[in-house]
């Protein structure tokens, strides 16, 4: 079993940043692939970001640029580094992991496990 839980979510004014965490417990943790989705009030869940068990990345267009996801040094958490954060990020964020195939790293469908979720909310 697969354990996620998120922090670091909060209010933040635009062009700010925020740090999100997000820790997992399982046996090989280290090799799944990891992910970041998001649901904007109104919207459906998307995908923000991702990190392989090679610890390739990849990125929606939408954060490009602004955003960046990495293990921790023991690769027991994943962290999404948000800066120039816009009224557009608002957002519940999720972490996910996918421990079994198949796996596309921009398909929620595909991960196994989900956190609770944190709340994002970017004033202007």
């Amino acid at each position: 079993q697969v354990q996620l839980v998120e922090s670091g979510g909060g209010l933040v004014q635009a062009g700010g940043s925020l740090r999100l965490s997000c820790a997992a417990t399982g046996r090989t943790f280290s090799s799944y692939n990891m992910g970041w989705f998001r649901r904007a009030p109104g919207k459906e869940r998307e995908f923000v970001a991702a990190i392989s068990w090679s610890d390739s990345t990849n990125y929606a267009d939408s954060v490009k640029g602004r955003f960046t996801i990495s293990r921790g040094n023991g690769k027991n958490t994943v962290s999404l580094q948000m800066n120039s954060l816009n009224p557009e990020d608002t957002a519940v964020y999720y972490c996910a992991a996918a421990t079994q195939p198949p796996y596309f790293y921009g398909r929620a469908d595909d991960y196994d496990y989900w956190g609770q979720g944190t709340q994002v909310t970017v004033s202007s």
